[in-house]
């Protein structure tokens, strides 16, 4: 018990350290200038934003991409049903950018059980460009963001283009602890993951990819059936022999959880997709849980040595917190880390317990190969 508490104590605090590192030479890699060889030509693009209701923000979020400094570039918008309320927000920035190309898809035909990738389908009959980036709509950028993104994808070695994202809580304590969820859990496990020179990743908040690499998957038909379709379609692109580039970007995503089974319901729906993709990453993943699972290894060794590994990992957590927490948020948002930590490990432990998930009104079962059927209210 002594041993197996201690070791647990230490595989805790190995991955706490790591986190807060790998997160503070990522924020300095950011911080720090590089040059960069601009190309004689930039190619013209097209930004692919499907849409489903007017979330919190959304005109904000859409406004920054219409606002790139960038020589030539279409957004396409994709909605299932011309009462969706994102149209009266797309129809806004139409009239506020008349020279801009801004189009948008309304068609509700289905393709297969993903809803976000049956409106890509649809989209793509209105991209003009060869040049694709797919985001999320919740997502905000700074005006350099199409360059930065396109940049990698001129070397024909680089199959999709991703970007780290922070999470922006909408006042409330639920967002508040989830954008914790994405700021300081997942995307420190991406960074470590990296520093590793792991590149097994694609995030929804940005893909950039050729036309031509996207046809070569077999188009979004190939993932209109995955839960994960970022992660799929990364994953087939590297099938390929082609590279995935993580970007200097880090772009930011609204986090608006309304209650906390709004809260726990997201995060299972996370949790459920990277246990499906990646089932025995998923299961080692408790490891990530620094806080509880160090106190658990003390608890259980009763002894100085565990003791000792639960001080430095609390010590590397507070670090971890102060480096990737907002500038405007509050010191006092330390307290809150026990719980945030507590209820990842409960909600990654209850993530075995079944294969269902929510997504909006949608319920679904995830299937081994990440697909994700319906299932039928009775």
């Amino acid at each position: 018990m002594i041993w197996g508490g201690s070791l647990l104590a230490a595989a805790a605090m190995c991955y706490t350290v790591a986190a807060a590192l790998a997160a503070a030479l990522a924020a300095r890699a950011r911080a720090r200038p590089a040059p960069h060889m601009l190309p004689d030509h930039w190619p013209p693009v097209t930004v692919l934003k499907p849409l489903c209701g007017a979330e919190h923000e959304l005109y904000e979020c859409l406004r920054s991409f219409c606002d790139q400094a960038y020589p030539s570039y279409q957004i396409v918008f994709g909605v299932s049903d011309g009462d969706d309320p994102a149209v009266a927000v797309v129809n806004r920035l139409r009239s506020e950018f008349p020279a801009s190309d801004l189009k948008i898809a309304i068609d509700r035909r289905q393709h297969g059980s993903s809803r976000k990738v049956s409106n890509l389908i649809n989209m793509m009959a209105l991209a003009r460009h060869d040049y694709l980036v797919i985001s999320d709509s919740d997502v905000r950028v700074t005006p350099d963001y199409l360059a930065k993104i396109v940049r990698p994808l001129l070397d024909s070695g680089v199959g999709i283009v991703t970007c780290p994202y922070q999470g922006n809580p909408r006042a409330g304590f639920w967002s508040l602890l989830g954008s914790l969820f994405i700021n300081e859990w997942f995307m420190p496990s991406v960074n470590v993951a990296a520093l590793c020179g792991s590149r097994s990743f694609a995030f929804g908040a940005t893909i950039g990819i050729r036309r031509s690499v996207l046809a070569g998957v077999g188009g979004f038909a190939s993932i209109a059936n995955q839960l994960a379709d970022d992660y799929r379609l990364g994953e087939l692109t590297r099938r390929l022999g082609l590279s995935t580039v993580l970007s200097e970007v880090v772009v930011e995503t609204c986090v608006d959880e309304r209650s906390c089974g709004d809260l726990v319901r997201h995060e299972l729906r996370w949790l459920r997709t990277i246990r499906a993709v990646r089932p025995i990453g998923y299961s080692l993943s408790f490891i990530t849980f620094g806080l509880p699972v160090a106190g658990f290894g003390w608890l259980l060794a009763g002894a100085w040595p565990a003791a000792a590994f639960f001080g430095i990992t609390a010590l590397a957590r507070i670090v971890l917190h102060c480096t990737v927490r907002r500038p405007n948020s509050a010191l006092a948002h330390l307290f809150v880390l026990p719980l945030r930590d507590g209820l990842s490990l409960g909600l990654w432990a209850w993530g075995f317990v079944t294969r269902r998930v929510h997504w909006r009104e949608d319920r679904y079962h995830v299937t081994r190969d990440g697909s994700a059927q319906p299932v039928v209210r009775i």
